[in-house]
């Protein structure tokens, strides 16, 4: 028999049985359905991740750290993320920028409001890379020299404003507290209305002789001066202040494990505050205090170190020869294309065990295809024996019944998606509901992929076809002179 002999006379056949053609049918088309379903909401989340990580172009980026001190040996010294490490990351074969994480604490006031939040240094170059170019509203600044700034939707939110487009070109002032060195030997000089002069005169000169009483004044006098110098330096600072224009305003603080400050400024902008003096954190002054470079001038980056660097590279270079190359000057990485390695895999674990689920529903379906195979054989002794009398042979007989159970397993996986997929439209259309109504941007959690197209035919089809194997198995063992005896 050909082919389209056994598809006829099967398509016939489940023609002639309809009920039972259904529920058998109906059972394949459930277990599809559940399989499809199950697995589009696992696809869905993959590809709104991976849109996601395209839009702000995490593949092409990568977060760089100095060695914690527990991965450094006592003779090795750590790696300075410094401005000469800036330039020997810079010149990575495939690195396309490099830029520090470069913030500082500042009071911003913004129409009636005023807030305490902390702005960033940005290069121009940094702010047109994906991930700081899509914007909400408005644009980037100009140039590195600009007095603009870019500002953030929770930071919108925080000053009043509901509406981003609102806020555009309205001036935004920021003050800055900074401590200067002048402050400090100030203070040494006069403090609470006590000079130098009076401190000497408490000093009883015939006594210096005495090795105690020079010993126990020199202590006092070089802890005092210290005192004197860190309340001056720390607590009598100067606030410095700058008038900007928002230029732009962009998505949420936080991606990924990467922070983004409230307010986005200039780079060479953002100088003026850190040349003025050192910001109100205490660990800027002892940080430099510790590298020697506290009394160095302030506006000079080449002893600046940061604790934390983003390197752009080319989308087309590997990010492990990048990651590899950084590692070896004595670095820690994190690169978000190896975070969606991870992530890709957690997906798969949870799409076998989606599947599984599926499978198994499946399966349960597939006995009633044995079932209805098995019945058809003992209605359909006589049809077999009259095959066999005109010249069918045993194979001819199997394939009618795999063919048959094929065709049942098409009807039921193509049902079974179309089904699927309008269970996923439906439950998406009433989750973006409840999002709108949570004030959550709307994701659309479903997808159906041609990947999982072709799984679900293949696994629909194969499944049924095996099923039917038995039953073709026993069928093509009738005996046609058995069959035909009682007609």
């Amino acid at each position: 028999m050909t082919l389209r002999d056994l598809i006829v006379i099967s398509t016939g056949n489940l023609w002639r049985m309809k009920l039972r053609t259904l529920l058998t049918t109906s059972g394949v088309l459930i277990a599809i359905a559940a399989f499809v379903s199950m697995l589009s909401f696992g696809a869905g989340n993959q590809e709104q991740i991976n849109n996601e990580f395209n839009k702000l172009g995490l593949f092409s980026t990568m977060q760089v750290y100095p060695k914690n001190k527990e991965n450094i040996s006592d003779t090795t010294t750590a790696a300075k993320l410094d401005q000469r490490a800036l330039e020997r990351l810079a010149a990575v074969p495939g690195v396309n920028i490099v830029y520090p994480y470069d913030a500082f604490s500042v009071t911003a006031r913004l129409g009636d409001s005023v807030l305490s939040a902390k702005a960033q240094a940005l290069p121009i170059a940094a702010v047109q890379t994906k991930l700081f170019s899509n914007l909400s509203a408005g644009g980037a600044f100009d140039s590195n020299n600009s007095h603009e700034a870019i500002i953030s939707t929770d930071f919108v939110k925080k000053a009043g404003f509901t509406s981003p487009d609102s806020i555009i070109g309205k001036r935004l002032v920021l003050s800055v507290r900074v401590s200067v060195i002048d402050s400090g030997l100030a203070h040494i000089l006069v403090d609470r209305g006590e000079t130098v002069l009076d401190r000497i005169r408490r000093i009883h000169l015939d006594s210096l002789v005495n090795k105690e009483y020079r010993s126990k004044v020199l202590r006092g006098e070089v802890n005092e001066t210290i005192r004197r110098f860190l309340n001056g330096f720390i607590n009598a600072q100067s606030v410095v202040n700058d008038t900007l224009r928002v230029c732009g305003v962009r998505g949420p603080d936080r991606v990924g494990r990467m922070r983004i400050e409230s307010i986005i400024i200039p780079a060479s902008t953002a100088a003026r505050f850190s040349s003025s003096g050192f910001g109100g954190n205490p660990s800027e002054i002892f940080s430099a205090m510790s590298s020697g470079t506290l009394f160095e001038r302030t506006n000079d980056a080449s002893g600046k170190t940061y604790s934390q660097v983003t390197i752009d590279f080319d989308p087309k270079v590997i990010y492990k020869s990048i990651r590899d190359s950084v590692e070896a000057m004595g670095f820690r990485t994190f690169s978000f294309a190896a975070e969606f390695e991870q992530i890709q895999r957690a997906f798969l674990y949870i799409d076998l065990a989606l599947g599984v689920i599926g499978l198994i529903a499946l399966l349960t379906a597939s006995l009633g295809i044995v079932n209805t195979m098995v019945m058809s054989i003992t209605e359909r002794r006589r049809e077999i024996g009259v095959l066999k009398s005109l010249g069918a042979d045993e194979l001819d007989i199997r394939w009618l019944f795999l063919v048959e159970s094929g065709v049942i397993g098409i009807l039921g996986t193509v049902a079974g998606i179309l089904f699927g997929w309008t269970i996923t439209r439906i439950v998406s259309a009433i989750a973006q509901a409840y999002m709108k109504n949570q004030g959550i941007p709307p994701v659309d959690v479903f997808a159906l992929p041609a990947w999982l197209i072709l799984i679900a035919l293949s696994v629909g089809v194969g499944v049924s076809v095996v099923a039917g194997f038995y039953p073709a198995a026993r069928a093509a063992r009738v005996d046609a002179v058995e069959a035909l005896r009682n007609d």
